[in-house]
């Protein structure tokens, strides 16, 4: 897929997951998100066949948050942020392991998209609207799975139905993410053994981008 070591695979498809952690935790406790960010994870969602790791999420700048959040999460020292992405992270992961046993909600989900896509393509492109759209793929399916995750933050935001639509919209792209992730040979065990180089690769790549605030 990549010339890439496959380390620096790995990561990126993990920076993936934490950036779609990052933002479901933003949205639920603040009512706002970094929407070029979050653009570029629902840009993953369309990705269909990437002959790289890299176009997954547009530009290689779009998966800066990502990377930043997955080397703050894997120190040994973390603050409440990094710690609450971590769990969203670990919860995706386990969400997209049980999903990965459904074809037949992975088919419904491929085909629904593919309609997103061509109206992404050909009608809207703002993120509300597509968000509406993604937020009830995923209630029909993903939501449908004895597994769920329990997202928390501001009820008052929350129950916003564009909140939600984003919350819903940014758990699928991290299910997406996890998905590459496994393609690549990521697995629980690999990351509890490689923490330390995971998190130093993703410190790495992620200075290569420069910073940002999050």
């Amino acid at each position: 897929m990549s010339q890439r070591p496959i380390r620096e695979q790995r990561t990126l498809a993990l920076a993936g997951v934490a950036q779609a952690a990052r933002i479901v935790d933003l949205a639920a406790k603040t009512g706002s998100w970094p929407t070029p960010f979050a653009e570029s994870s629902i840009h993953s969602l369309f990705s269909f066949e990437p002959d790289a790791v890299d176009a997954v999420f547009g530009t290689p700048q779009g998966i800066r948050l990502g990377l930043e959040q997955l080397a703050s999460c894997l120190q040994l020292s973390q603050d409440q942020a990094a710690a609450d992405t971590l769990r969203y992270t670990l919860s995706m992961l386990q969400l997209e392991k049980r999903f990965a046993r459904r074809e037949d909600l992975q088919a419904i989900v491929h085909s629904r998209l593919k309609h997103t896509a061509y109206k992404a393509d050909n009608f809207y492109t703002d993120i509300n609207s597509l968000s509406a759209n993604i937020s009830a793929i995923y209630q029909d399916t993903l939501s449908t799975l004895p597994y769920r995750i329990k997202v928390t933050g501001s009820a008052q935001h929350l129950n916003n139905p564009r909140v939600a639509d984003v919350v819903r919209t940014l758990l699928l792209c991290g299910v997406r993410a996890a998905f590459l992730w496994r393609q690549l040979g990521g697995s629980r065990l690999n990351l509890m053994l490689t923490r330390g180089a995971t998190r130093e690769t993703a410190a790495r790549l992620a200075r290569d981008l420069g910073t940002v605030d999050s």
